[in-house]
Order: structure tokens, then sequence, then C-alpha cells
């Protein structure tokens, strides 16, 4: 029976320091890496990826929809890059934002967190806005398997506020009320909890209170899409130990040499640890 997810994230960062690299084959990154815009590309991708990152990173991210979109083979380059990325030693976060209800959430749950399945991560995104009552099939297997689990909180895309900045009866944001569902969650585990958050590096002054949380906030947005490491500092204040940064294409943008993209990634791993924090 392995550690649980927060106990294995709290390692790999103290060994490999607090920075998530998301793992984007967009299509138009493979044609800017000189690779076809075809499963072959996407395979040519990953292994260089894996090459670059896995011996290094402490988590990487792959956005299962760039993979889907190549059918099967595609699901195949997945399955390979999250086996090879693990047997690394780095921890694998699957980017798949999947959000349902009943035996269709524990099928998602089946395929993601469960012993056996090919496409098992060590933890994964889900959406909670069909209730964070109906992640439950998810939150539950994790735990049975040592996984963790990533719920969406407060994004950056400008639609999401509408949503998640809206208030609940009781007068709290429906993002507060996600982040104390975790909250429960992760209460009394040690050294964090298995759930985590994700709230946006850019989204400025959230209004949450994340306190109880005991869990990570992956904080994606850093780099390319604005945030520094200032505004991890002014976003997160006194949470800013919890915090695991992600980045993809301001690293990525630096292949499709291997040498390059690690040097890039290290790069901004070593900023982040400077700044003396980590989950």
């Amino acid at each position: 029976m392995r550690a649980p997810f927060g106990a294995r994230l709290t390692t790999a960062v103290s060994l490999r320091g607090p920075l998530c690299v998301g793992v984007d084959p967009h299509p138009s990154l493979l044609t800017d890496w000189g690779l076809t815009e075809d499963a072959d590309g996407l395979a040519r991708f990953a292994d260089t990826c894996v090459e670059a990152f896995a011996g290094e990173i402490a988590v990487i991210k792959p956005q299962s929809a760039f993979f889907e979109a190549y059918g099967s083979r595609g699901i195949a380059v997945l399955e390979r890059l999250i086996a090879e990325c693990r047997a690394a030693g780095s921890l694998v976060l699957l980017d798949v934002k999947r959000g349902d209800v009943g035996s269709t959430m524990a099928a998602y749950a089946q395929a993601y967190l469960a012993e056996g399945s090919p496409l098992a991560a060590d933890a994964v995104t889900l959406s909670p806005y069909l209730g964070f009552g109906s992640l439950d099939p998810a939150l539950d297997l994790a735990e049975r398997t040592g996984r963790g689990v990533i719920v969406l909180a407060l994004t950056s895309n400008p639609e999401g506020a509408s949503v998640q900045r809206a208030r609940t009866g009781d007068g709290r944001s429906i993002a507060q009320s996600i982040v104390d569902s975790a909250s429960e969650r992760n209460h009394g585990v040690s050294p964090i909890g298995s759930v985590g958050l994700v709230v946006g590096a850019t989204v400025g002054e959230t209004g949450l209170d994340l306190s109880k949380l005991n869990g990570t906030i992956l904080a994606p947005g850093f780099g390319a899409q604005g945030a520094g490491v200032g505004d991890l500092v002014r976003v997160f204040g006194d949470s800013l130990r919890h915090v695991l940064p992600a980045s993809s294409r301001d690293i990525l943008r630096h292949g499709p040499d291997a040498a390059a993209l690690r040097t890039a990634a290290l790069r901004v791993r070593d900023s982040l640890t400077a700044l003396g924090h980590g989950v």
C-alpha cells in the first residue's frame, strides 16, 4: 500500500522543489518543435518531455485533452507518458477536469485512480460544479489507493467568476464552499491531506480563507500566462507554503531540445525554491 498522496507530494517537493510542469502538446507547439500534428509527433513530444523533466521535476501534469484528440493512439501515448514519468520518480497529476454524478463519476474514478488502470495517475483534477458531493466516488477511491484529487476552486478564466464568486445562502462564495469542503476532507491528516485545490495564480484578490485547507494549492498561470513570483506572494499570502506553481508554455517554448527544456524548468524551479516555500 502506497503512502497517501499528500505525504508523497510533500516528500517530492522537499527533494525536487516546488514546481509542476504542464505537458500540453498543443498542435501549434508540435509545429514549433518541427513535429507532425499526428500521433507520431505526439509520441516524439511526449518522449522528449520524459527525457527533459521526469528525472528532475517533482510533479508533471499532462493535459489529457491534447492526447485524447488523437484517439486511441493518443491515449496510448498518454499511458506510456504516465508510466515513464512515475518510473523516473516524478509524481503525475493528470489534468482531466472531469465532473459528473453517480455511476459515471465512479467510472471516471476507476479510469484515473484505480489500481491496475493504465491511466491511473498519482492525482487528477476534477470539477466540483455539480456539487462537491458528486466527487465522493473519486475522493473515496483516491483515499483507498493513496492517490490525490485536485479540485477546481477559483480559476483564472473570466467566465469562471460568475459561478465561482457567486454567493451561497449563508453568504460564502461558491469557491469558499469548495475550499471548506476540501478542508473537511483533509482535517487532521499529517503532513497534509490529499485533497487539493486549483486557484489560479493570476486571479488577484481571492477573497478566500485557505487557512484550514491542510492541502496543496495548484496555481496554474505561472510564467507565460503572466504570473510571477510577486503575484504568488500577493495572491496567496500566508498560504504560500502550500502552493505548487504550475508552468507549461513558458518552459515548453524552449523545446524541442531536451537539455534546453530541462535547463528552463530547473531555472523556474530554483526561482521558486529561493522564495522559500513548498507544499
